[in-house]
């Protein structure tokens, strides 16, 4: 089945909701309005469509191999990375004085959704880049960032994140990779990295490592951990590239998905120490880390609804063309093509639903990510980003918890045919999972949205969202149509139960910190469910009014009934969620440990 990519809904989400025509009256986005990202956004589609999409079922049948320390990917990845470069989209919402485009990372979250969908497997490869990125333009000295950001931005290079190592998986404490200071400021690495995506490969000239490691004498912890450049090969002072540094790829992982990607382990100083330049200070590599670490979060939030939004894709068209059993109601009497079935709308109604909220939740926070950066006021700055960092945990965890979701219930809408893998349905299943571990699981996530993002503040900033979604919830009401004021209750209810759960986090986090964190990813889903919510009565409001005006009616109801769906099936859930909460605790850590 081919790909079609939801340019329609993506830019609804962001005149409507991200609002980018007010982003565009910002110093520097002033031509990022919305006749621009319609551009960028169908150019995106059609490279994502008519080049990357095809490779897909390749990749998952044909993936990377690895022979005496070299990488093979897939036939046609070569060919289509060389498209991607050459069409400048590393580079969309990276800076003009480095290559890029600079346009509002707005714009080009929906383009990294299409090219997830499209072939997850490839896509990977950028992602890791973007965040190398990030890092560099954040904590690289002048002449790191001269020497690398340009090849990087324009995909020439490609990038990578070097955290794990066989005894060190999330807890980065534990990490042994060392590195030795040399006369001439550089330093020799050494150790062994594991899970490295795209750590090894044939698509670009050189692959810049960003490698953690502990310099002699550092304190023990996390406070010892410094973070390096480590290229693959040396380059000259001319920008050429020169001799293969001591770094090698032993092996590559084979997984239950994402195939064509090459997840590499890569051993460093077998053959006298690699080449390392350290990024920033040293002993404060965890905290370069995660500014790469918060870009791939939010990245692999992106993946998640693009996974969704393929997998559903394809089970509409399945339903569509089924032929199973006469419809319950005796409107067809004859067997019907399942779309028919109301169980089988339910699903496909699911799949939608969550797919439209976590695309919408994910826009407005690309949108809060920009004016935090760029806006020329500095409370509306601080506001955003405080918005932007409770967010991410949002994006990255629910949207792929999910994905999960979503991608089985696309298998069962094909039935039996969906437990084939000649029908596509379960490539997408399988290359879902690996999106709620990496790039930390949904519990690391929880950990966070408890600790940083609500225990810290006394949930300053949880309040802050629910009142902006009792004004939504207000308006709803006095919109006075049927679907609103459900979607108005509904709303109401999650938002009451999410209130309840900060006040029980911020209040016992120290005292009772099993309690809470027993609680924390049940937490996560019914913060993203709430705001998601959120987001599709926010469309609704929109969509009746452009309904209303004769603005492309068949879309808007739509939109108006799919809004009305996850106020009445998924925003639901958020109470019993609730109860699990504040009551479970106790009954999660009950049974003793030599019980289980």
């Amino acid at each position: 089945m081919n790909y079609t990519a939801p340019v329609k809904d993506m830019l609804f989400a962001i005149e409507h909701l991200a609002r980018i025509d007010q982003l565009a009256q910002i110093p520097g986005f002033e031509e990022a309005g919305l006749d621009t990202a319609a551009a960028v956004l169908e150019e995106c589609a059609k490279f994502n469509e008519g080049v990357v999409a095809p490779l897909n079922v390749d990749g998952d049948l044909h993936p990377s191999t690895w022979k005496d320390g070299q990488v093979t990917t897939t036939a046609g990845f070569r060919d289509a990375y060389r498209q991607f470069t050459q069409g400048g989209w590393q580079g969309v919402q990276h800076p003009v004085d480095f290559g890029g485009q600079g346009l509002p990372k707005t714009i080009g979250a929906a383009c990294v959704e299409m090219l997830n969908a499209a072939n997850l497997g490839f896509a990977l490869a950028p992602l890791l880049t973007d965040g190398a990125i990030e890092a560099l333009l954040t904590a690289g000295s002048s002449e790191l960032k001269e020497t690398y950001l340009e090849k990087l931005v324009s995909g020439e290079w490609t990038g990578t994140m070097n955290l794990t190592e066989p005894q060190a998986g999330s807890d980065l404490a534990l990490v042994r990779s060392r590195a030795e200071p040399q006369g001439d400021g550089s330093y020799k690495v050494f150790g062994t990295k594991i899970f490295i995506t795209y750590g090894e490969h044939d698509m670009a000239d050189n692959i810049v490592h960003l490698v953690l490691a502990r310099v002699a004498g550092a304190p023990e912890g996390v406070k010892g951990i410094s973070l390096f450049v480590v290229p693959k090969y040396l380059v000259n002072a001319d920008g050429s590239l020169g001799a293969r540094n001591d770094v090698h790829c032993v092996s590559i992982e084979h997984k239950l998905g994402i195939k064509a990607s090459p997840t590499a382990v890569l051993q460093y100083g077998d053959h006298g120490g690699a080449t390392g330049y350290l990024v920033g200070e040293e002993n404060r590599g965890l905290e370069y880390m995660f500014i790469m670490m918060n870009s791939a979060r939010y990245a692999v939030g992106m993946q998640g609804i693009a996974m969704a939004d393929r997998a559903y894709q394809r089970a509409v068209a399945y339903a569509r063309e089924r032929v199973q059993s006469r419809p319950v109601d005796g409107s067809i009497d004859a067997s019907a093509p399942i779309i028919h079935h109301p169980d089988v709308r339910r699903m496909l109604m699911t799949m939608r639903a969550l797919t439209e909220g976590c695309r919408a939740m994910s826009s407005v926070a690309a949108a809060a990510y920009d004016a935090s950066h760029h806006h020329p006021d500095a409370q509306t700055r601080k506001d955003n980003a405080a918005f932007y960092e409770f967010m991410v945990p949002l994006v990255k965890g629910f949207s792929t918890e999910m994905s999960q979701e979503v991608t089985s219930l696309g298998v069962q809408v094909h039935g039996g045919m969906g437990f084939i893998e000649e029908t596509g349905a379960a490539q997408h299943l399988r290359d879902a999972r690996i999106l709620t571990i990496y790039e930390g699981t949904t519990a690391i996530q929880a950990n966070d949205l408890v600790g940083r993002k609500t225990a810290r503040d006394g949930g300053a900033t949880a309040r802050a969202v629910a009142a902006q979604i009792e004004q939504t919830e207000a308006e709803l009401l006095a919109s006075g149509t049927a679907e609103a004021k459900a979607v108005a209750g509904r709303l109401g209810q999650a938002r009451a139960a999410f209130l309840e759960v900060v006040d029980f986090v911020a209040a016992r986090t120290k005292s009772q910190p099993n309690a809470v964190f027993a609680g924390s990813v049940p937490y996560l889903l019914l913060a993203g469910n709430l705001v998601a919510g959120w987001q599709m009565g926010r469309a609704l409001l929109v969509a009746q009014a452009l309904s209303a005006k004769g603005q492309d009616a068949a879309f808007m109801q739509a939109k108006i009934a799919t809004a009305w769906f996850y106020a009445e099936h998924i925003l639901t859930r958020t109470g019993g969620q609730r109860d699990a909460i504040l009551h479970g605790g106790e009954s999660c850590c009950a049974l003793a440990l030599d019980a289980f």
